[in-house]
């Protein structure tokens, strides 16, 4: 386990290092998922986003992304989604990318670290100002580690636990219309959590969002607020 942890604070370590032309944020996310499973076969996710905008003055984006998934066994699923995401700028348009998605999603315990391994693929049709809508498609890969903080927690149902996860996102097609590179960003998210039931589990954290963009970088640190539930 703590190999695992050093290897994660590495990562963190890495995508924070200050970049020329780099733009700092700080904002704030409130995060709520939910998957909901109707058999051993079907069931559906559903998150909802609010982000705010630098130094937490508004709203600067929402989403809202609905999914039915297929679970092939309890440690492997694939989801087909559409997403919905709206950006208000600071020049009061309002801005709205659609999104097709599919991910599958792996899940594995080392010990009493619970390990999912999640690969999305996006169709992104985005809106821009004063130009034609663009289309895109872009690869996400996604690992995270829930650590729970009792002692000897082979079935973890109720305490406290860590949240160690990293994503990195790959513009795979059409990169030129969103910044002319392979990388688009990387999403690197520590947190404190604790489990009130099997099904519910609300955390806090910091998450840094390092972006690629047409103009340079941008470095976001992020408060994270999120809060999960399973049925």
């Amino acid at each position: 386990m703590r190999k695992i942890i050093s290897t994660l604070l590495l990562v963190f370590a890495l995508v924070s290092v200050s970049k020329a032309q780099t733009v700092h944020q700080n904002t704030g996310w409130l995060f709520l998922m939910n998957s909901t499973k109707f058999n051993a076969r079907w069931g559906v996710h559903f998150d909802l986003q609010l982000r705010s905008s630098d130094e937490f003055n508004n709203v600067r984006n929402l989403l809202i992304r609905p999914g039915l998934i297929y679970f092939f066994n309890s440690t492997n699923n694939l989801t087909l989604g559409y997403l919905f995401t709206q950006t208000y700028t600071s020049g009061a348009e309002t801005l709205t990318e659609n999104r097709s998605w599919e991910q599958f999603i792996h899940t594995q315990k080392i010990q009493s670290i619970s390990v999912s391994h999640r690969f999305r693929l996006e169709q992104r049709f985005i809106e821009k100002i004063s130009e034609d809508d663009v289309f895109s498609q872009r690869l996400r890969y996604f690992v995270r580690f829930l650590i729970p903080l009792k002692k000897d927690a082979a079935v973890f149902e109720k305490g406290f636990f860590a949240g160690v996860q990293n994503e990195i996102f790959l513009n795979v097609q059409n990169k030129g219309v969103v910044n002319n590179n392979l990388f688009d960003q990387n999403r690197a998210y520590l947190a404190l959590g604790y489990r009130i039931q099997k099904k519910i589990d609300i955390e806090a954290g910091y998450m840094n969002q390092a972006v690629k963009s047409l103009r340079g970088h941008i470095n976001n640190n992020i408060l994270q607020v999120a809060v999960y539930t399973r049925f």
